[in-house]
């Protein structure tokens, strides 16, 4: 079977599952612990963190080790809860992934004001620019790239703006980091991101935050992460994860993710040429390289895009996997204007840096026979 479901999660790459293999083997030790072993793993453990703030361009300190994206995101918005005055409302884009709606809803309840999404699929920066000159918020939630649709958002002008104003802004970076460069993101005030989206193996992430603010933790009943994060680190996943995005990163300065944004390109011509009908989310809008989020034909309610694939050898998404046992209609493609009839046509193709043209050459002659064995659409009148 064919893989395009990796904005959902990755295999993890030869060169993380070694260095985590490795880890789990030499770094065995509680890094907590005064012992010898104990100094060794904590030293490792540091060398990451030390390594990640890098990439990032940040303080080393501002690095927290988290589960994951969810918990990294949970744990920010908890902080956005405690820090602010009781009257102060938060902006948050309505394309959020559910692990930043929901404790947004759950903390803020009626303090959100939700950002407008363009029928591009990218947050009004010009909204956001002009409301600024006569609100403050308590702070402001935007993702780097979207999850379902891979489009780019403008988290570069969100951030000058609210570090000129000195706003906190937190940034889901998860669909970024990996897949474009990361240096720059340390200028945000938090920043979440997941292992298993670039290579790693799953369970480990971080949140990047400003470690000269108070912290207050979810987790609680240790002293681990400086007090921010309690739980015996995973150090095995640690250095899987900074190995995998060491891997990613070295990708950008020879240009390879252009040239997957070319393959993307000449894959969305060919689409158009041969699937009539089928529409692209977010049109022009800048994306990722490796994401065609795209509206199929409509062949009838009864043609399940993604069983079909399925059964062709083929792994694609509706969306978020996260919301994929769901029968409502995706929250993004919402927030875009389509209809739940049209989301419920909607398809996400996501590619890794070892997807070929060779690849894409077979999924488009699958899609290609898919749509031409499709039932017609009939005329209830004739």
């Amino acid at each position: 079977m064919l893989y395009f479901d990796h904005n959902a999660t990755t295999p993890v790459i030869p060169e993380a599952n070694q260095t985590w293999i490795k880890a789990t083997e030499e770094y065995f030790g509680n890094p907590s612990s005064l012992h010898r072993i104990g100094t060794r793993a904590d030293h490792a453990l540091e060398r990451s963190r030390h390594t990640i703030a890098s990439i990032l361009k940040c303080h080393p300190l501002d690095i927290i080790w988290t589960s994951g994206a969810t918990e990294a995101n949970n744990l920010a918005v908890f902080q956005l809860r405690n820090r602010l005055p009781p009257e102060k409302k938060i902006w948050v884009s309505p394309l959020e992934h559910p692990s930043i709606l929901a404790p947004a809803r759950h903390y803020f309840q009626n303090r959100i004001t939700w950002i407008p999404v363009k029928p591009t699929g990218v947050v009004d920066l010009d909204w956001i620019q002009e409301n600024l000159k006569v609100q403050s918020p308590g702070a402001v939630i935007a993702m780097a790239a979207n999850n379902e649709t891979g489009l780019l958002q403008p988290w570069k002008s969100i951030s000058e703006l609210c570090e000129g104003l000195e706003i906190p802004y937190l940034c889901d970076a998860v669909q970024w980091i990996g897949k474009q460069p990361a240096a720059g993101l340390g200028a945000c005030t938090m920043v979440s991101a997941s292992g298993h989206k670039f290579g790693a193996p799953k369970g480990i992430g971080f949140l990047k935050t400003d470690g000269t603010r108070e912290f207050y933790p979810l987790i609680r009943g240790g002293d681990q992460e400086s007090g921010r994060r309690s739980g015996t680190e995973n150090i095995a996943g640690a250095m899987a994860i900074t190995r995998a995005l060491e891997h990613c990163e070295v990708r950008f300065p020879q240009g390879e993710q252009l040239e997957r944004l070319r393959w993307r390109g000449e894959m969305i011509h060919r689409l158009q040429q041969e699937l009539p009908g089928i529409v692209f989310i977010g049109g022009d809008s800048p994306t990722l390289w490796n994401t065609i989020s795209c509206l199929m034909p409509d062949v009838g309610c009864q043609f399940r895009w993604v069983v079909k694939l399925d059964k062709a050898g083929f792994a694609v998404s509706t969306g978020s996997a996260c919301a994929s046992g769901s029968e409502k209609p995706s929250h993004v493609l919402e927030a875009m204007g389509l209809s739940p009839e049209e989301s419920g046509r909607v398809i996400r193709i996501s590619s890794s840096w070892n997807t070929t043209p060779a690849d894409w050459n077979v999924l488009l002659k699958a899609l290609k026979k898919l749509t031409q064995e499709a039932p017609r659409q009939t005329n209830p009148r004739e």
